[in-house]
């Protein structure tokens, strides 16, 4: 026979007050031309992207009331696509811009790693760079 559980009702705080949020893409892979070796010239390779934004506090309902992790991702993508990257310090930091660009984000953390740096000896290389809106 099966232990039944009390009855627990939750019910909102009356003092609940949210003060921010993180809005965050985790593991995201995108194909880049990155690099200042002559090998990485000429050809993508994988970088993994992780991002996460402060915001400010919004009570959302909608979509449009918040900040949308697809156009993170999309950021992402148009940056890999628009050519060549000398170091991924670069491609985080201009992500990071374009995160930024929102008036609702008040903070940028990027994370990009790439897996290939240092294969087989290493799981991936990268950098993390937090930036905050001037």
């Amino acid at each position: 026979m099966a232990a039944t559980l009390p009855e627990t009702p939750f019910e909102p705080a009356a003092a609940t007050r949210i003060v921010g949020a993180k809005i965050f893409v985790r593991g995201l892979e995108v194909q880049a031309e990155v690099g200042v070796y002559a090998h990485e010239r000429g050809r993508t390779q994988p970088l993994v992207v992780d991002v996460e934004l402060d915001v400010t506090a919004v009570h959302a309902e909608r979509l449009s009331q918040t900040v949308n992790y697809e156009t993170i991702a999309a950021a992402a993508r148009h940056l890999a696509a628009e050519g060549h990257i000398e170091l991924v310090e670069m491609f985080a930091e201009q992500l990071a811009e374009r995160c930024l660009a929102d008036p609702r984000v008040t903070r940028a953390r990027v994370r990009v790693e790439k897996p290939l740096a240092l294969a087989p000896d290493a799981q991936a290389a990268g950098v993390e760079i937090t930036a905050v809106r001037a």
